[in-house]
């Protein structure tokens, strides 16, 4: 059998032409009308949410050092875009260093009794007192703006079984981890029940956004509700104990913490998530 002539009019070997048609013959999918299933990859919001369920595993218990990394490694990776955010936003570009104690918004991504997925938005000098995280492990990912934190461990977790000496029983004593400015995009933060700057205070720099994970959250049936504080220097009630003392430059790292009511001046409101959503498959 010859060679056959084909476009152009150059010969087309025998062999050719059979591997053509070989290559050309339909697939059972398209024979049957189907078109092959497409595979989605599923959004950063919903990869977090996975790594998430899987991690947290309710009250008492704190991820392991293996779990925290893959958390870490996933929420350093997440940009606004992943949670339907942007920099155009008129929230985010506006200015007004005028308003003293403007509201912050917040909203909620996935909340169950394990774990939550929240959103804060700071606009610009607002500020989130001075608070606890009791039980709680969370991870905070500033996606936008700059905000200045400032936090604190307990010098002793447990004061009643050390007999931790304090000029005044309503003063605590309290070391501190975290005050420097922070701007996006910046490396998650982590803190744990007794370690990590459990207390904290969030100053809007810039209007801001942070996305929090809270493991568990907050319930006050379970007593975890949330405690604020206020701080003095460690100078304005020196204690004598030389256990606690220590060198001079760990003084000035030293604070007491007095706790108080919420501030009347937080304001606080609830807004609907708009961005990518989860699902529990």
């Amino acid at each position: 059998m010859g060679a056959e002539v084909g476009v152009a009019g150059v010969a087309v070997p025998p062999e050719a032409k059979r591997r053509r048609v070989v290559a050309a013959k339909p697939t059972a999918a398209a024979a049957g009308g189907k078109r092959p299933r497409r595979v989605r990859r599923p959004t950063a919001v919903q990869r977090l949410f996975q790594a998430c369920r899987a991690v947290f595993q309710g009250p008492g218990t704190v991820p392991k050092p293996s779990e925290v990394d893959l958390l870490r490694a996933i929420l350093d990776r997440m940009r606004p875009e992943d949670v339907g955010l942007s920099s155009d936003m008129a929230f985010f570009r506006a200015r007004d260093v005028a308003q003293r104690n403007p509201a912050i918004t917040h909203t909620t991504i996935y909340k169950s009794e394990k774990f939550s997925m929240v959103i804060l938005f700071l606009p610009q000098n607002a500020v989130i007192p001075l608070h606890n995280h009791p039980g709680m492990t969370v991870f905070s990912k500033l996606l936008l703006g700059s905000m200045h934190i400032k936090s604190y461990d307990w010098v002793d977790p447990d004061p009643a079984e050390s007999g931790e000496s304090s000029p005044d029983d309503r003063l605590r004593l309290a070391e501190l981890v975290v005050d420097d400015d922070f701007t996006a995009p910046c490396d998650t933060s982590v803190l744990y029940p007794t370690a990590g700057g459990n207390m904290h205070r969030f100053r809007a720099i810039t209007p801001c956004a942070i996305l929090d994970i809270l493991g568990p959250p907050y319930s006050i049936e379970e007593d975890r509700d949330c405690t604020y504080y206020t701080d003095f220097p460690y100078s304005e009630h020196p204690v004598t104990s030389t256990e606690l003392i220590g060198s001079e430059q760990e003084c000035r790292r030293l604070a007491w913490l007095k706790e108080v009511d919420m501030p009347r001046d937080l304001k606080m409101c609830s807004v609907r998530y708009g961005g990518p959503q989860v699902f529990e498959r």
